[in-house]
């Protein structure tokens, strides 16, 4: 080339594209913001899953059920305080037979005296109640022997039917039924008064989920 654009020398430029170092700082930036961003909601998630444990730290606005006792976690089984009975000797029951078959209120009565129990009226049935009671027997008690007196004598005949009525006074009856073959085994009923009057025990309250 000749003229004013005349190469004169035994080197020739190098072309190079110009650097851009601009560019590459603006994406690097860009890729540490977006992992940043990505790490966090990872984080969020994972917090969303698991509880973010806030029921450990104890934070403001949970939910969690309270924690259990220590007995609850120690395998200890909390009981309720045992049912106040009466016993059977502080129990006077009347004994009534309301079946054709004659005999069975003296040696129901006889009985129910060697299991403790205090005998009071010992006879027939009267008119409401002859030969019309179908079962083994029906217990009757003032409305306060529902819960006492009622369920005492009911484990000595435990397929009998209980109900109160207005009497005054606390004297129970047994009356004898047609279906009424034997007193339960002393055995059986000294059983079933022993878990009468043992306490039940309570369940621990669950931790709601999540917490």
């Amino acid at each position: 080339m000749g003229g004013q654009y005349r190469i004169t020398g035994n080197k020739y430029p190098r072309m190079r594209r110009p650097r851009r170092r601009g560019r590459l700082v603006v994406l690097s930036v860009a890729s540490v913001v977006a992992l940043g961003v990505l790490g966090w909601g990872t984080l969020q998630l994972v917090d969303v899953f698991t509880g973010g444990g806030r029921a450990e730290a104890g934070g403001a606005g949970t939910e969690c059920a309270p924690a259990l006792t220590t007995s609850a976690r120690t395998g200890a089984s909390p009981t309720t305080p045992p049912r106040v009975l009466p016993k059977p000797g502080g129990i006077t029951v009347n004994v009534f037979n309301a079946t054709p078959r004659s005999g069975l209120a003296k040696q129901t009565a006889d009985e129910l005296k060697k299991r403790g129990f205090r005998i009071g009226q010992v006879g027939n049935a009267t008119q409401q109640f002859d030969k019309k009671v179908k079962g083994s027997g029906l217990l009757l008690g003032p409305a306060s022997s529902l819960n006492t007196s009622l369920p005492v004598l009911a484990t000595q005949l435990t397929t009998a039917e209980r109900r109160a009525d207005a009497r005054k006074g606390a004297d129970i009856d047994l009356i004898i039924g047609d279906g009424f073959k034997a007193l339960t085994p002393r055995a059986d009923a000294d059983k079933a008064l022993t878990a009468l009057a043992a306490p039940a025990p309570k369940t621990p309250t669950p931790k709601k989920k999540g917490c």
